[in-house]
């Protein structure tokens, strides 16, 4: 008779690694449109200030909504939401800039 096993946490997989290597990309690109649509509606690097500054606060948002800048547990919710958010500012600097 073998003595049982300690319980082993579930790993998340995968899945879980690439949403949080997307996560990480979105936040960054999208942080960077912002600086850009900023110096494109101010004309000038105050814009890309003001554009940085939204952003980073955008990140500390995430982080409180989330519970960690980069959580190893995402919702695929969370990811599209921000693949969203990013082409409306993508959209907003095309029309801006255009």
């Amino acid at each position: 008779m073998q003595p049982a096993r300690p319980a082993q946490p579930a790993t998340p997989g995968a899945g879980a690694d690439v949403k949080t290597f997307v996560t990480a990309v979105l936040l960054t690109f999208g942080t960077g449109l912002l600086m850009m649509d900023g110096w494109a509606l101010l004309s000038s690097g105050f814009g890309a200030f003001l554009g940085l500054v939204g952003g980073i606060f955008g990140i500390f948002w995430w982080r409180h909504v989330q519970g960690k800048v980069f959580p190893r547990e995402l919702s695929t919710k969370s990811v599209v939401v921000l693949a969203v958010i990013n082409v409306a500012l993508a959209l907003l600097l095309f029309l801006v800039a255009g």
